[in-house]
């Protein structure tokens, strides 16, 4: 079995609460990445954790999380640096591991704009450099200001280092559109960095030698890992003498925001950054879709020649009118892909299997192994998924593991080498029936994967879990409040539930007192929570944690009921099967029947509604106000398509009336708008008449958004 078809087993609560673990983890990763430059895993560790979510979002999804990594981007910008707010989003790729990722991607633009299998595509392969992102903004010519990718949507402006960089333009030669923003990779090349690698080593050993003799020192050297840090960490500098004096380069490769267009193809664009005076990779390649599989095998083995490091290579559309129209899903084109270089393996041993509660009490195993080198990274954890899935490797501490650093999820035991175990063998591992944490019966229901601990709220593994939710980035957002300091705060009776951390003003003179605390802490926490009894609607639905309510499902909800005591009734109406409320709910596009049913089974219960009551008291979600009737002409509006679409896919029909601020539902109701009519409409069209909405045809349509 493979472990592709090992995400075949999981069942559907399995499933969620891998990608409420990965969503946590890979946003760990991310704010090491992004915000302290400092990464504890590589980048293809990292890339086939977001792979494994991705694949089970794939199957399932109805479980897409609103703080899945396909719906993020980066990290906030870190402190020190003022905001670079981007004028388009700087969003991030989905990678490809292989020629079936590849043709699938190419398959998928197909569908999108309705082309034939024997429609020619061309697209521009890119070797994707290992570096930080970075925006420029030129207006009437002139560099203006630059930022960092930040979260996607927001950097860190480091204008004073970028203009420290030999490569970079200040001015553009004519012609050039009035306002642009143009991105690229800040990177160091691998002499050049080997050579920066030792004058800190050797300046950080002096320091440490002068530290020893007693004598004054400045703040700690710090010896950067690799070229990508040592990058991200030089253009991050406070201080722009200290970036002028590290060996920086740029590469340019992308336009933002443009006032006026510059070309129709995207290797026109980059012939127009070579006008401009930038440096562009010399290896990018405008190349036939049966020539991209042979160039990517020729980048593999040219890898390690090159001045620089990469980690794969990016092939974008070269039509720029289809990559507008193919638009973004989540975090990424739909029209560019990064396809990343094979797996690497090693073999360690298998310390220990450990055992992980997440907040819905699923246990989840993961191996402590012997730490192990892979590509020049140290592995010391690596996933097992499930109770199934270490008996079909029949994995047993103590066992020889081969460990892959990318694939499916990274890392990940892929083998057991049963031949090497001891003469005498080695006991069969046997999964826990009881909870680790609390001791409750840990059950596994009968055609499902997951083993579960019944403690419920009374394990204090799920109860911390939970709060850690809420407080995260990406739900409340109150800083100040770290796993650990949950744990303690759980422990000690002050908080079990979101609630009583508005109430912990309260304990300040407790709180100050807790070693490594202190006045400044306690007054920035309560000072952050204290900013928090006011957030958008969204945030708060997805804080509470509902099981399959992510980010995005939130959104949709709170975009739809616009207001927490609206979307509070009409969920207690819901609970009633056939019910308008329960249909106006499962007709929400992108809200299926499992969604559906969990936000009946939550308000079900009186023990949520209850805390949700008393987190009510204490935080105030904001209204979302109704889409402006003057953005578009369907701003606002509950559209539905029927029937057969001829100019253009029903997705990317659906996909542009969103992005013009409609609503696009599942049926026609007294609450429809309008009604999309295609060739061979059948009873939605026949209903819409019957209530007397207004239907437009597929031409009317194009019109109305702009095509």
């Amino acid at each position: 079995m493979s472990h592709a078809s090992a995400i075949e087993t999981l069942t559907e609560q399995q499933a969620m609460e891998e990608l409420a673990r990965l969503a946590a983890e890979i946003a760990h990763h991310d704010r090491l990445y992004h915000e302290q430059d400092a990464p504890e895993i590589p980048d293809a560790e990292y890339d086939a954790l977001v792979r494994r979510n991705r694949a089970i979002e794939a199957r399932f999804p109805n479980l897409v999380r609103e703080d899945s990594p396909s719906k993020r981007v980066g990290a906030k910008a870190a402190e020190g640096f003022s905001e670079f707010p981007h004028l388009v989003p700087m969003l991030s790729l989905d990678n490809a591991f292989g020629d079936d990722d590849f043709a699938e991607f190419c398959a998928r633009i197909r569908r999108f704009l309705g082309l034939s299998a024997e429609e020619a595509l061309r697209f521009v392969a890119e070797p994707k450099i290992d570096g930080l992102s970075i925006n420029l903004l030129y207006e009437h010519g002139r560099f203006v200001k630059g930022g960092t990718r930040g979260d996607g949507s927001v950097g860190e402006d480091v204008t004073q280092n970028l203009l420290t960089l030999a490569d970079l333009p200040r001015t553009l030669p004519a012609p050039f559109p009035d306002r642009i923003e143009i991105r690229g990779e800040v990177f160091m090349d691998r002499p050049d960095f080997f050579a920066f690698q030792a004058a800190q080593k050797h300046a950080a050993e002096e320091r440490e030698a002068r530290r020893t003799r007693g004598e004054r020192v400045g703040p700690a050297i710090l010896v950067p890992a690799n070229p990508r840090n040592a990058a991200a960490g030089s253009l991050r500098q406070l201080d722009s003498q200290v970036t002028a004096r590290r060996p920086l380069k740029l590469f340019a490769y992308a336009m933002g925001a443009s006032s006026a267009p510059v070309a129709e193809t995207h290797s026109g664009w980059l012939e127009a950054l070579k006008r401009w005076g930038f440096q562009v990779n010399p290896l990018s390649t405008p190349l036939d879709e049966r020539d991209c599989a042979p160039f990517q095998a020729r980048m593999a083995e040219e890898r390690p020649q090159l001045r620089y490091d990469i980690d794969g290579v990016v092939y974008k559309l070269d039509r720029l009118d289809w990559q507008a129209r193919l638009g973004f899903v989540g975090r990424a084109p739909r029209w560019a892909i990064a396809w990343k270089f094979p797996a690497e393996r090693a073999t360690t041993t298998l310390e220990k299997i450990e055992i992980q509660v997440g907040r819905t009490g699923a246990l989840t195993p993961r191996a402590k192994m012997t730490p192990v080198t892979v590509g020049g990274v140290v592995v010391t954890h690596a996933t097992l998924h499930n109770e199934d899935e270490i008996r079909r490797l029949d994995a047993r501490e103590g066992d020889l593991v081969v460990i892959q650093r990318a694939g499916d999820v990274i890392p990940q035991v892929v083998e057991v080498l049963k031949d090497r175990r001891p003469a005498e063998g080695l006991p069969e591992y046997r999964f826990p029936e009881t909870c680790p944490v609390c001791g409750s019966h840990a059950i596994r229901p009968e055609g499902e994967v997951v083993r579960r601990c019944t403690g419920g709220l009374t394990c204090r593994a799920q109860t911390v879990e939970r709060l850690f939710h809420f407080v995260s980035r990406r739900a409340m957002d109150i800083e100040g409040l770290g796993y650990e300091r949950l744990e303690l705060l759980h422990d000690r009776g002050w908080v079990t539930s979101p609630a009583d951390l508005f109430r912990l003003h309260a304990r300040r003179a407790e709180l100050e007192a807790l070693e490594g605390w202190g006045e400044t802490s306690v007054r920035n926490l309560l000072n952050a929570l204290e900013g928090r009894r006011r957030v958008p609607l969204e945030r708060f639905i997805f804080a509470l944690g509902i099981r399959r309510i992510g980010e995005q499902n939130a959104k949709l909800l709170a975009r739809h009921y616009h207001s927490c005591p609206v979307w509070r009734a009409r969920m207690e109406e819901a609970r009633v099967i056939g019910s308008e409320a329960r249909q106006e709910l499962g007709d929400i596009q992108g809200i299926g029947p499992a969604i559906a049913e969990e936000l009946v089974q939550f308000f079900g219960e009186p023990h949520n509604t209850e805390a949700l009551d008393d987190l009510l008291r204490e935080v105030t979600p904001e209204d979302v106000p109704e889409a402006a009737a003057t953005d578009s002409p369907v701003a606002g509006k509950v559209l539905v398509f029927t029937g057969t679409l001829t100019t253009m896919t029903r997705q990317e029909a659906e996909a542009r009336a969103e992005a013009l601020g409609a609503k696009v539902t599942k049926s026609v109701s007294k609450k429809t708008d309008l009604v999309i009519v295609g060739a061979d409409a059948g009873s939605k069209a026949a209903k819409a008449a019957e209530l007397g909405i207004r239907t437009v045809t597929e031409g009317e349509w194009r019109e109305m958004a702009g095509f």
